[in-house]
């Protein structure tokens, strides 16, 4: 039996995806001592490596849902801390479009929606504003409405910096370690782990696509059950980039937002996702057929992609539930909060939900006293569309020539608390191997500065593109 753990925490947060690493940051500015204790090796290697990168205003989300209020309050909120962060913000504007007349009649609906959502500068577009701020797009494009703050977002630069802001203000963070089991004694949690013991006063479990199964293993019973929900996307070469300023929303259906195109913060252009339902909780392959459907879908909105290639692919699992809201429950005479269900907006509602998790450990009578000063670091250049390091002198030199990564961004990766560990969490730190030839001329060098650093052999190691 492994030894007791040292050291009691405030709050345990069970995973290290982008909800999981908002919550830190929050609960540790708010004073308490917190862990995080995540499966994987890296962080952000469940449902928080493949989005989209939009950060919402909520204008769609029910009214009156805990999702509608956790993404406006996280919209709010990284809009205010980002410039601190150094985190990147597109200022692109949405677009939400009509392709036919059905779509076209549930416009004015969905306007009066995002207005009930606070988001109350939509405006309907006739078809041709819409091919005046758009003249790249199929003229068979009806009507629509735009949605002005709407923005794109680097997807794993904010979460990265989260859980680095709760580290450099007293937060503990364990990797590799699976929660497998645990018992209440009526004050403290004790967790079992695959990589020891931990102890708590209070849990919260943020376990993305495995969630249901966390509350199982520490309650006994979950209210929901995950049912992952695939989306694949194509990314065109990034001359694709030009073709479209805003971000193009399909009117959504009552299961998913639909297929969206737009610029990524990385320079590509993005075509995703799609909404298959499936059993598997970590496949996220992808397949020809569907692939080849994005792609035709994209050139129907946009032609002039048929003359662009496609540069990379990627699959995402949304932690869906049979539930259309927000799972967030507490449970007072245990101390623990569950944050489930949260599906596709987790990166926009993340700091919302944070603060709603506070709120919910203030509820049971606990009470932080915040540091006096706090730290604030700030994340990496990885967008497009603000001065990189390879533009400066003392890089080291570039590495991956295809994204511009410098010897001196792999190496940071590489150390400190949250030093990359595999090659997909190197990937989601510095975008090496994600352009046009997918790591073939930089993974001999890559292997040289990362050797000794993986538990796995790089070349064993390349199993997604992050």
């Amino acid at each position: 039996m492994p030894d007791a753990p040292a050291e009691t925490f405030d709050v345990t947060v069970i995973g290290a995806g982008v909800v999981g690493c908002a919550v830190a940051r929050r609960l540790t500015l708010e004073g308490a001592r917190v862990q995080v204790v995540e499966k994987a090796v890296d962080i952000l290697d469940g449902a928080s490596k493949g989005n989209s990168g939009i950060l919402h205003t909520g204008f769609d989300a029910p009214p009156g849902s805990l999702e509608q209020a956790c993404i406006a309050a996280g919209y709010r909120e990284y809009l205010e801390i980002r410039e601190r962060l150094n985190l990147p913000l597109l200022t692109c504007g949405a677009l939400v479009l009509a392709w036919n007349e059905e779509e076209e009649a549930r416009l004015p609906a969905l306007m009066e929606q995002a207005r009930a959502n606070g988001v109350d500068d939509v405006a309907a577009l006739s078809r041709a504003e819409i091919l005046a701020l758009e003249p790249n797009l199929s003229p068979r494009v009806r009507a629509g409405f735009n949605v002005p703050r709407e923005y794109v977002i680097d997807p794993w630069s904010a979460p990265s910096v989260y859980l680095q802001q709760a580290l450099d203000n007293g937060a503990a963070c364990r990797r590799g370690s699976e929660v497998l089991g645990g018992a209440f004694d009526g004050e403290t949690w004790e967790l079992e782990t695959s990589g020891g013991p931990l102890r708590s006063r209070a849990v919260v479990n943020c376990a993305g696509l495995y969630g249901d199964i966390v509350d199982q293993r520490l309650l006994g019973e979950s209210g929901f059950t995950i049912r992952p929900r695939k989306g694949q996307f194509v990314v065109f070469d990034k001359a694709a980039a030009r073709l479209a300023q805003s971000i193009i929303l399909p009117v959504p259906t009552a299961k998913t937002k639909g297929v969206v195109i737009c610029r990524t913060s990385f320079g590509n252009l993005l075509v995703g996702p799609t909404a298959e339902d499936q059993d598997s909780r970590d496949d996220a392959s992808t397949d020809g057929a569907t692939l080849q459907m994005l792609r035709a879908k994209g050139i129907e909105m946009l032609p002039a992609l048929a003359a662009l290639p496609v540069t990379a692919t990627y699959a995402g699992l949304r932690p869906a539930s049979e539930h259309k809201d927000y799972q967030v429950k507490a449970r007072a005479e245990q101390r623990y909060v569950t944050v489930g269900g949260i599906r596709s907006t987790g990166l926009s509602s993340a700091l919302g939900l944070a603060r709603e998790v506070h709120r919910l450990l203030v509820s049971f009578g606990d009470s932080y006293r915040p540091p006096q000063q706090v730290a604030w670091p700030r994340a990496g250049v990885l967008t497009d569309y603000a001065e990189r390091a390879w533009a400066r002198p003392d890089n080291g030199g570039i590495v991956c020539h295809c994204e511009l990564v410098t010897r001196r961004e792999i190496e940071a990766a590489l150390d400190g608390p949250l030093a990359a560990q595999s090659l997909s969490g190197l990937k989601r730190r510095t975008r090496v191997t994600m352009g046009r030839c997918q790591g073939f001329y930089c993974l001999g060098a890559l292997s040289q500065i990362t050797e000794g650093r993986f538990d796995s052999p790089l070349a064993e190691d390349d199993r997604d593109a992050g």
